[in-house]
């Protein structure tokens, strides 16, 4: 059985490459190790995982930066592993000297093949070990050829156990498993080796990530134990797929931070919504982060997929909205050009799906000429007629409404639809929107006469 951990405040990490845009999968285990963290006052790293050369782009790493900070996480230690190779040369050769890591000189085709061949005959498609009955005039003759070697971690036979913090005890056989690469022929590193040195390196405590990496953490643990590092402790929580079951990819640009952002839903919304589906809390949109932290409970996550519903972000971001104080938003409606300081919000919030949405409701009041309905009758035209001569005098106020349709209804008799679906066709040219009492006085005399007429 793996270690567990002192009661020691956690130290926990999320390791995005930098190959893509953070979806809201990935989103996921960034926010219950960063919830996870707050809850127990430790300490969050973010790792820069950019081993593959290739697809790794500094704009993607600025952009994870930049899409985390939007969620409302702020990693405590950021590292990025291309400037920690010293560390990976030098777990390799300890490994090497240890008899762990050994060269083999197959070409993917080869590996192919030779994984077919057990399938035909019936057997795991798991790498013989062939590599190891190589001698030394062997593997020279093989680089005289040009060749380079691959470098594969030799597993120890017996189960490889664990206690997972979402799952209870779990088992990996490495009997079942190919002796992973660790080191490919041009030198670099896949993804096991510095991830493990680094975990090692940063004295992580508890690794919390996504069910699909079980497996991995049998040969993970195997290779803490080779370089002689403590195991953490490990929570893999289910993953979130879309509402027809498909998984998520950061390449389609599928449900990404930044597209979601750029919609305007609020990140309490993503993140409430993101660690609560497929658990057994309630959804709730939480209004920051301390107090869904204090929610989320690993032992409570369910082990099948969690599948996540644009629809649903959309509909928790409008309860925020609806929520927000102006403190809250009041830098956000100076930037949209958006006035009347907090009596406007107040009078606007509970009719916006987003908070940009103000702006619409303030040009509407302010600017914008209202078009008269083509739906007006004569009978409506009449009315609104009589509505302007009977327009209040001296400012207009948040009573001003009330007084206004109290006696417009007793003179004519109508009310309800009949009432006020005139007048709010004619003062804003909408059917729905903000109650009017708080919402005329933006409108004021002026403007209500002339779009009254």
């Amino acid at each position: 059985m793996s270690e567990i951990r002192s009661s020691s405040p956690p130290i926990v990490r999320f390791a995005p490459s930098p190959t893509g845009y953070l979806h809201i999968g990935n989103a996921r285990p960034a926010l219950f190790n960063w919830l996870f963290a707050l809850n127990q006052g430790g300490t969050f790293v973010l790792r820069i995982d950019d081993t593959d050369r290739e697809r790794s782009t500094e704009a993607f790493a600025s952009a994870i930066d930049e899409d985390l900070a939007w969620l409302g996480i702020h990693p405590h230690v950021r590292v990025v592993q291309s400037e920690r190779l010293a560390l990976y040369d030098a777990a390799a050769t300890a490994l090497r000297a240890a008899g762990r890591l050994y060269p083999c000189y197959e070409t993917a085709d080869e590996l192919d093949r030779r994984r077919k061949r057990q399938l035909v005959r019936g057997l795991p498609p798991v790498y013989d070990r062939s590599a190891l009955q190589l001698t030394d005039a062997d593997r020279a003759s093989l680089e005289a050829q040009g060749r380079r070697p691959h470098w594969r971690f030799k597993l120890s036979p017996g189960d490889v156990a664990f206690n997972d913090l979402v799952r209870g005890p779990v088992h990996v056989d490495p009997a079942s498993l190919s002796d992973p690469v660790l080191v490919r022929e041009d030198g670099t590193y896949l993804y096991t080796l510095p991830s493990v040195v680094d975990d090692a390196a940063l004295g992580i405590t508890h690794v919390i990530r996504g069910e699909d990496h079980i497996i991995n953490t049998g040969v993970q643990i195997q290779l803490f134990e080779a370089l002689g590092a403590a195991v953490p402790t490990f929570a893999h929580v289910n993953l979130l797929t879309t509402r027809d079951g498909e998984g998520l990819s950061k390449r389609s640009g599928a449900l990404s931070l930044r597209s979601l952002r750029d919609e305007g839903v609020e990140p309490m919304a993503v993140a409430s919504l993101a660690v609560l589906t497929g658990s057994s809390e309630e959804i709730h949109a939480y209004p920051d982060m301390t107090s869904l932290a204090s929610h989320i409970d690993l032992a409570r996550v369910s082990h099948a997929s969690a599948k996540f519903d644009p629809a649903d972000v959309m509909k928790l971001s409008q309860r925020l909205v609806h929520a927000l104080s102006f403190a809250e938003v009041a830098d956000r409606l100076d930037a949209a050009g958006v006035g009347g300081g907090e009596a406007f919000w107040l009078a606007v919030r509970g009719n916006l799906q987003r908070v940009e949405d103000a702006k619409l409701w303030w040009d509407i009041a302010v600017l914008q000429p209202i078009q008269p309905s083509p739906d007006l009758t004569g009978e409506d035209r009449a009315f609104l007629a009589l509505a302007a001569a009977r327009f209040p005098e001296g400012p207009v106020d948040p009573l001003t409404w009330k007084t206004w349709t109290d006696a417009l209804k007793a003179e004519t008799g109508r009310g309800g639809k009949n009432l006020f679906l005139p007048l709010r066709r004619a003062l804003t040219g909408r059917d729905q929107g903000p109650e009017l009492g708080n919402y005329l006085p933006f409108i004021g005399r002026e403007r209500g006469l002339a779009r009254l007429a």
